[in-house]
Parts: structure tokens; C-alpha cells; sequence
């Protein structure tokens, strides 16, 4: 070789190395700043290593990087927005489940070879770019994001896409599907789940033959379902639930022979189910419950050998499931309740041996239950109330092993309730009320440990309550009403320690009442209408519920608590005798207590007189000047109180004075309202002193006494002439109002639920359990505190007003307490204070709980609240939906629709419409959230072949 081409030849050599090395530099240099914007412990593992090294990174032959997938690092920061400036051939980029700030890199445009794009859950938030460059991208998932601004259609020009996924991106605007979305031509998956769609579905997504997978659900989709779907004959999952489609079904979609899943639920279908559907060869999945679906049972269904769940509930389905039906499929869950079908129950349900959910409610079923339930050994929840069936319960059904509800309320069944129940391990539900089941309670139920809640009420059971139920620790319901039950209350019903709701009125009952009961309290409790007899106990009478024995003749109170039970006859002589002596006995030991720690406490006042006289005045003198009244016992030492309220110690202020956060020196936290004085020139010092008169002293140990877990604890009052304190218990997560408002944290549905639930049963103790009634008057979601479990504790009773009540020209009954937009109507103009006014304030509460919104926002309008918004967009299912939280509603928007028509019915102008506290407590029961353990799961892989779907009413 000529030495002239040699040299040229190591030249042209060396330029390409040095290119090459040009470019590793560059590309480390990405890197670099990855690793300073972006933190996670993941990265950790590229140090020392050649970048093409690096888990997640992927090079060419030349060293280029043409792959970084980063998904699911559990990274922060700022992802780099120039990623294309470095990596110009880069393939594969994956950034899913990442938590990155900031707006979408929309420099990846640049990268022009990108054939996927993973950024599922990325928390990128701002509008999209013109995708339109990136000509080979195959895969696109921007699934669960932020993202704003008009939806890309851009993405109609990339026509080697297989897969498009925007599920669940709501802050879109609004948009339609374009009639061109056809050009799509090679796209096999379509995923465009709650993405603010509207308008009709364009007949010409029938071309998009490649389809398998399409998801429409959760938009606002109207007209008619196309029947140009049917031409799809590669789908496998066919998704539209929660949308407005209306009309029928088409009959042509009976041409998709491979489809696996078909849910059409939430929407106002009306007409049959097309026979061409249920003969469907490989359908394994359908559900279209909550529509208006109509005509008899679709027979064929029976003939399906790959069916496993069937969901069709909320329709207005008629006539007979046929006899054989599940012989020939392995159902897993069905769910035909609040239908009119009738007939007999088939009998074959459990045949393929996997049935876990047998849901049938609300029927007009008749017959018996069949005896081939009893080997459903797979059951996990089985509910048929609300129907007309008759004879014997099966016995081993109560026994089998996995069953955690049995519900078979509301129907005509009779016999006694099998001993097998001891043998179901798992269930935690029993309700058969309602039927004319007799014999008597077996103890065997003692065994059944997990048990929650009980109700066998309205029955013609008879008998001794079996003292072993005392053993369900679990059980939070017990309700035995309206039987033929006799012998005593077992004294064992006081170890349950978990219980809130027992109801054994209705009975024949005898005896005395057991003292030991009184530990139930403040529980509600009904023991009227029975034959007990004997002095109701005192902790009844002081704990307002002696309304909870009425219609028990052989009842009497002792004539010292004679004031409280103005409707029953005083006990005997003999027994007050007894009485009074015992209560001599404590008073007198009291009294030797007290006279002792009065001479004791003299004592230590002489020898510190001294210190005291150099100590701050609020710490000096206040403690010795105060009427001091204690509610409970107390675990810390006043003095403590005093010498922590300082400034920086304040917490907030509300309308009747600062609050104070103490850290006590046996660990323990209180919270302390000082109430501003209202001293005034005019008045004498006897008139300005705040001891208080008797009237005003028993309202506040009322308010003191008052025992429940959904009402904050007063532990005791400091009262004299410059001020006045209450110490409650703390509360570390604060009120509801800021936890929904504030912004600091999302309060999901199961937890609004559990604090709306928890607010009603404190108000319908203060409105029913209490003689006399309780108002609040001030229901509103930041007096409402939050435990460290989100439990919810009613608070501020307006005692700030009852402790400076003087009288004269500061105190006057027509003042309106309460705040705006929370005010019921009537006593806006009436000022007369009833429960209905507190119910009024409560669904204001709940409505705040369903939208997220506060009472009052200018969204509503000029003189409108919240109440009168919701008014106007409930007209319609679709707007019911709009007032939901967005940010919570995913799977719940049905139960939150059902909380929703509670709220109205609370918020009704006319006080007489609104229901009781006891009657919503009961509402909000019912509405439990689902546990989703049978569930479409918002976050499912949407490409796996798992078609566990959501199963209602379970």
C-alpha cells in the first residue's frame, strides 16, 4: 500500500474514533445530569460501570444508547427534557411508575427511531406536543397521568401504532372521536378509559380490524352502540361501562367469535340481550348491570361452556334461569340481583366447583334453597333477601368454609338455624331477618369467631339468648328484635367489647337488667317492649338512655334518680334503703378523701408560698382562683396546664378564643381553648364573674358526661373571673375541613365514608340516646376532628357561648349560631334550633365528603351554596356523576351516588322530608363501600388474559 493512502487510511480511522469517543462523552454527559436531577436508590447501580452496562440501558454494535427503561424505579425529580439532543437513534424509552415534576419532555419528538413510549404513571403534568414526528412509534402508554390541553390527535398520523393507551388522563378537554381514527390501521389496542371523551362512537372504528382490545368506559359517550363493531373479528375485550349509550344492543356483535370480555354496564341500554352474544364460543366475561335491559333470562347462557362471570343486576330482566344452568361453565361470580326473574333458583349453580359469588337479591325467586349449595365449598359471599323462598335452610350452607356473608333476609323460610353454624370459620356476616325461622338461638354460634354483625330479627325464634355469644369479640351488631326469646339478658353481652348497635326489643325477655351492661355505653342499645323487671340501672339513667326500656312494666327507678325516669314508677323502700346507704358510704369516704387532700394540699401552699409569689401571674394565681370541674379522670397534674400555655404553644384560634397543643410529662397530648373574656366597664365584678349559675353548670356536665367515640372528650374546665379553659383530648390529624380543603392529603372514598358514618352514629347518640336531646348547632366540617385512624369526633358545642352567658345585653336566645352555607333554612328566618337543623348541617358535611368541594365556591354562582349546585346537576345520571370527586370516584361512583341521595335527603328545604339520625346511620350502613376483592382493579394489565372482573352489590 502507498505510504501516502496508509496514512490518509489511519486518519479517516481516527476521526471515526474520535467521533465515536465524542459521542460516549456526550452520553455520559446525559447520564450525569440524570443523576443530579433525579433521585432513587436504584441509580446506585451504575456507578463504575460502562454506560452501556447500566441496568435498563440498551446499545447497538457502535456503543450507541437505543433503550432506557427506567419504569418502575421509584424515581423522583426532574426527568431531562434534551434526552433526543443525546441519544438521536434511541428506540425504547421506559419511564413508567416514576414520580417525575414537571411537563412532558417534549424533546423525545426529536427522536425520531422511537418505536415505544412507556410513561404510564409518570406524574408529568401541562398539554401534549404534536406527536406527529415520531412516524415508527408502535407503542404509546401515557396512562395515568396529569395531562391537560386538547387531546393529541395527532396520534392519527402514526400509523405503525399497535398499541394507544390514555387511560385515565381526566383534565382533557372534552373531545370526540375523529372519523379518520380509522387511519389507525395496525392497532391492536385502544385504551381510552376516562379521558374525557363525548360524542357518538364514529361507525368507522369498524375498519380498525386489528383491533383486539378496546376500552371506551368511564367518558361521556352517547347515541347508539355502532353495529359496524361487529366487523372486528379479532376483538377479545370490549369495553363501554359508565358512559350514556343508549338503544339496543347490536345483534351484530354476535360476530366477534373471539371475544373474551364484554362489559357494557352504566348506560341506558334498553331492549333484550341479543341470543347471538350469549352463544358466543369463547366469551368468558359479561356484565351489562345497570341499564334497562329487558325480556326474559337469556336461556342460552346455560349452553356456554367458557362463561365465568355474569353480572346483570339493576335490569329489568324477567322470566326463569334455566334449570341446568353452570353445568356446563365453571362460573366463578354471579350477580342477577334487582331484577323480576322468578322461578325456581337452579340447582347446578356450584357444578364446575369454583363459584365464589352468588348474588340474587332482590327477586322475585320462590322455591326452596336448593340442598347442592351446601357444596360450595369456593363461596365466599351468598345473598338471596328480598325474594319469596320458603322451607329449611340447607344445614351445612352455614358451614362452609370460605363464606364470609350469608344473607338470606326479607323471605318466607322457616325451620330452626342448623348447629353447623359453628363450623363456618370465615363468616363474618349473618343476616336472616324477616323470615319465620323458629327454635332457639344455637350456642354453636359462640365458635364462629370472626362474626361482625348479627341480625335475626322478626322471627318466631324462642328460648334463652345463649350466654356464650358472649365470646364474639368481633361482633360491633347484634340484633335479636322481635322474636319469641324468654329467660334473662346473659350478664357475658357486656364482654363485647366491640359492639355499637344491640337491639333486643320485641322479646319476652325477664329478669333484671345486668349492671354489667352499663360498660356497653354509649353504645345504643334497645331492651324495650320485653317482661324485665327490677330498678334499671343507674349508669342507664345518668347515660340518657332510659327512653331504651320503655314497655317493660316490672321496670322502676330509685326514687334519687327519680327526675330522669319520669315514665317509670318508683322502686320500693327496701331497695332505695339499700341504695342510699351505699351511696352514704362512698360519699363519706369520699368526704375523708377530700378533707385529707384539702389539709394536704394547705400544707404544701404554706411551704410554697414563697416560690409561688416569684412565678409568672398566669402560672402563679390562676390555678387557685379557678372553679375547676373534671369530667374524667385525670392522668396529668393541673399546674402543668397553666405553666405550657404559651405562645408558641398556640395551635389556632377559632371564634371564642385561642387553642393551645400541650405535651404533657407522662407522654400524653391535650388540646386547650382559651375563651376570650368579655369584660365590660358597665358591669359590677359579681355580675363579669363566670362561676356558673346552676341552669349553666348542668349544661356543661352534660356536655362533659357525654360518653361516645365519634365525640371529642372534654376532660375538664378551669373557670374564673379573666378567663375560662377546656382541655380536650387531641386530635393529630387535625378537622375534616382542612383535610379535605387544605391540600395536604387525599382522603379516599373507603375513609370519607368511615368518617361520615362515624359523624352520624356521634349525632344520632346526642338527638336519640340522650334525655334531652343534644343540639349542636354548629355541625360544619372543621369542627369535625380527625384521630390518628381518621375516626371522626364531633366537637365545639357552642360551650364557649353557654360558659359566657351572663345575661343582659350580651346574651340573647335569637343569636343564630351556625355558619353560612352550612345554616338550614328554617332556622335562617326562625332561629329555632331542631336535630333537623343539625341533619340540614350533617349533608352539607356529606356533600363536601362526595365533591371535595367546600359549602360556599364562586363556581356555584352569586348567592348559591353547594346545595342548590348539587340541585341542578342531579337531574340526570350523567351529572350526578360530574359533582363526584374526580380525584377518588375510580370504582366507587356508585356507592358515592348512593351517599350523594342521602345528602339530599338531608339538605331537603322542608325539615319534615329529612330523615332522623338513626335513619341515616342506618342509610350510610348500607352504602359500605365494596371490598373489591372480586373487582376490576383500576390498575389491572390491561394485556394479561386475567378477566376478573367488577362484581356489584357484593
Amino acid at each position: 500500500m502507498a505510504p501516502q493512502k496508509f496514512i490518509i487510511l489511519v486518519l479517516f480511522f481516527l476521526a471515526i474514533c474520535s467521533f465515536c469517543q465524542g459521542t460516549i462523552n456526550d452520553q455520559s454527559q446525559f447520564f450525569a445530569l440524570l443523576k443530579k436531577s433525579v433521585t432513587g436508590n436504584s441509580l446506585s447501580d451504575w456507578d463504575g460501570k460502562p454506560i452501556c452496562n447500566f441496568s435498563g440501558v440498551g446499545c447497538d454494535d457502535q456503543g450507541n444508547v437505543i433503550k432506557i427503561d427506567l419504569f418502575g424505579w421509584s424515581l423522583s425529580g426532574l426527568f431531562p427534557d434534551d434526552v433526543c439532543s443525546f441519544f438521536p437513534g434511541l428506540r425504547i424509552l421506559r419511564l413508567g411508575n416514576n414520580n417525575f415534576q414537571g411537563a412532558f419532555p417534549s424533546n423525545i419528538t426529536n427522536c425520531s427511531h422511537l418505536e415505544e413510549v412507556n410513561m404510564v404513571s409518570t406524574s408529568f403534568t401541562g398539554p401534549l406536543p404534536d406527536l406527529s414526528p415520531l412516524r415508527s412509534l408502535r407503542l404509546l402508554n401515557l396512562s395515568y397521568n396529569h395531562f391537560t390541553g386538547e387531546f393529541p390527535l395527532s396520534i392519527i398520523n402514526l400509523t405503525s401504532l399497535e398499541l394507544l393507551d390514555l387511560n385515565e388522563n381526566h383534565d382533557f378537554i372534552p373531545w370526540q372521536l375523529p372519523e379518520d381514527i380509522s387511519r389507525l390501521t395496525k392497532i391492536r389496542w385502544m385504551i381510552l378509559t376516562a379521558c374525557k371523551l363525548h360524542g357518538t362512537i364514529p361507525a368507522s372504528i369498524g375498519n380498525m380490524t386489528s383491533l383486539v382490545d378496546l376500552e371506551l368506559s368511564e367518558n361521556r359517550l352517547t347515541g347508539r352502540i355502532p353495529r359496524e363493531l361487529g366487523q372486528l373479528k379479532k376483538l377479545k375485550m370490549l369495553e363501554l361501562y359508565y358512559n350514556q349509550l343508549e338503544g339496543e344492543i347490536p345483534e351484530e356483535l354476535g360476530n366477534l367469535t373471539e371475544l373474551v370480555d364484554l362489559d357494557m354496564s352504566v348506560n341506558r341500554l334498553t331492549g333484550k340481550i341479543p341470543e347471538s352474544i350469549c352463544r358466543l364460543p369463547k366469551l368468558q366475561v359479561l356484565q351489562i348491570y345497570n341499564n334497562t335491559i329487558s325480556g326474559d333470562f337469556p336461556a342460552s347462557l346455560a349452553n356456554s361452556t367458557t362463561l365465568t362471570i355474569l353480572s346483570l343486576y339493576d335490569n329489568y330482566l324477567t322470566g326463569e334461569i334455566p334449570h341446568n344452568f353452570g353445568v356446563s361453565s365453571a362460573l366463578l361470580a354471579l350477580d342477577l340481583s334487582e331484577n323480576e326473574l322468578s322461578g325456581e333458583l337452579p340447582a347446578q349453580l356450584c357444578h364446575g366447583g369454583k363459584l365464589m359469588y352468588i348474588l340474587l337479591l332482590q327477586n322475585m325467586f320462590s322455591g326452596e334453597l336448593p340442598e347442592s349449595y351446601a357444596k360450595c365449598e369456593t363461596l365466599f359471599r351468598f345473598r338471596v333477601s328480598y325474594n319469596l323462598l320458603r322451607g329449611r335452610l340447607p344445614e351445612m350452607l352455614l358451614a362452609l368454609p370460605h363464606v364470609s356473608i350469608i344473607d338470606v333476609s326479607y323471605n318466607n323460610l322457616t325451620g330452626s338455624i342448623p348447629t353447623t353454624i359453628g363450623k363456618a370459620n370465615n363468616l363474618s356476616e349473618l343476616f336472616m331477618q324477616s323470615n319465620r325461622l323458629s327454635g332457639t338461638l344455637p350456642p354453636e354460634i359462640s365458635t364462629t369467631t370472626n362474626l361482625v354483625k348479627i341480625d335475626l330479627s322478626n322471627n318466631l325464634l324462642s328460648g334463652p339468648i345463649p350466654p356464650e355469644i358472649g365470646s364474639l369479640k368481633r361482633l360491633n351488631l347484634l340484633i335479636l328484635q322481635g322474636n319469641k326469646l324468654t329467660s334473662s339478658i346473659p350478664e357475658t353481652l357486656s364482654s363485647l367489647n366491640s359492639l355499637n348497635y344491640l337491639d333486643l326489643s320485641n322479646n319476652f325477655l325477664t329478669g333484671k337488667i345486668p349492671e354489667s351492661l352499663g360498660a356497653l355505653l354509649p353504645n345504643s342499645m334497645n331492651f324495650s317492649n320485653n317482661l324485665l323487671s327490677g330498678p334499671v340501672p343507674p349508669l342507664f339513667i345518668t347515660g340518657g338512655v332510659l327512653e331504651s326500656f320503655s314497655g317493660n312494666q316490672g321496670l322502676c327507678v330509685p326514687s334519687f334518680l327519680s327526675s330522669s325516669g319520669k315514665d317509670f314508677p318508683l322502686c320500693p323502700q327496701n331497695y332505695d334503703r339499700k341504695k342510699r346507704n351505699f351511696f352514704w358510704v362512698i360519699g363519706i369516704s369520699l368526704g375523708i378523701v377530700i378533707l385529707g387532700l384539702v389539709l394536704f394540699l394547705k400544707r404544701w401552699l404554706r411551704n410554697k408560698r414563697k416560690v409561688m409569689e416569684h412565678e409568672d401571674s398566669l402560672s402563679s394565681s390562676s390555678f387557685f382562683t379557678y372553679d375547676v370541674k373534671s369530667f374524667h379522670r385525670l392522668s396529668f397534674d393541673e399546674r402543668e396546664i397553666f405553666e405550657a400555655m404559651i405562645e408558641k404553644n398556640i395551635v389556632g384560634y377559632g371564634g371564642s378564643g385561642a387553642v393551645y397543643k400541650i405535651d404533657l410529662s407522662n407522654g400524653g397530648v391535650v388540646a386547650v381553648k382559651k375563651l376570650w373574656s368579655h369584660k365590660h366597664k358597665q358591669y359590677s365584678l359579681l355580675e363579669n364573674k363566670l362561676f356558673l349559675d346552676k341552669e349553666l353548670k348542668t349544661e356543661v356536665e352534660t356536655l362533659g358526661n357525654i360518653r361516645h367515640n365519634n365525640i371529642v372528650k372534654l376532660y375538664c374546665y378551669f373557670s374564673n373571673l379573666d378567663c375560662s379553659l377546656l382541655v380536650y383530648e387531641y386530635m393529630p390529624n387535625g378537622n375534616l375541613g382542612d383535610a379535605l380543603h387544605g391540600g395536604k392529603v387525599l382522603l379516599d372514598w373507603p375513609t370519607r365514608h368511615q368518617i361520615a358514618l362515624g359523624i352520624a352514629q356521634g349525632l344520632a347518640y346526642l338527638h336519640h340516646d340522650i334525655l334531652p336531646p343534644i343540639i349542636h348547632r354548629d355541625i360544619k366540617s372543621t369542627n369535625i376532628l380527625l384521630d390518628i385512624d381518621y375516626q371522626p369526633k364531633v366537637a365545639d358545642f357552642g360551650i364557649a357561648k353557654v360558659l359566657q352567658a351572663k345575661g343582659g345585653k350580651d346574651c340573647t336566645t335569637t343569636v343564630i349560631a351556625g355558619t353560612y352555607g352550612y345554616l338550614a333554612p328554617e332556622y335562617a328566618y326562625s332561629s329555632k334550633a331542631t336535630t333537623k337543623c343539625d341533619v340540614y348541617s350533617f349533608g352539607v358535611v356529606l356533600m363536601e365528603l362526595i365533591t371535595g368541594k367546600k359549602p360556599v365556591e364562586r363556581e356555584f354562582g352569586e348567592n348559591k351554596n353547594i346545595v342548590c349546585w348539587v340541585s341542578t346537576k342531579v337531574d340526570t345520571k350523567e351529572g350526578a356523576f360530574e359533582v363526584l370527586d374526580k380525584k377518588i370516584s375510580g370504582p366507587f361512583k356508585e356507592e358515592m351516588i348512593k351517599v350523594l341521595r342521602i345528602a339530599i335527603g338531608c339538605t331537603y328545604s322542608s325539615p319534615a322530608f329529612r330523615p332522623t339520625m338513626n335513619e341515616v346511620v342506618q342509610m350510610l350502613t348500607e352504602a359500605e363501600p365494596r371490598k373489591y376483592d372480586c373487582c376490576k382493579l383500576p390498575h389491572k394489565n390491561k394485556h394479561s388474559e386475567n378477566v376478573t372482573k367488577d362484581i356489584p352489590n357484593l
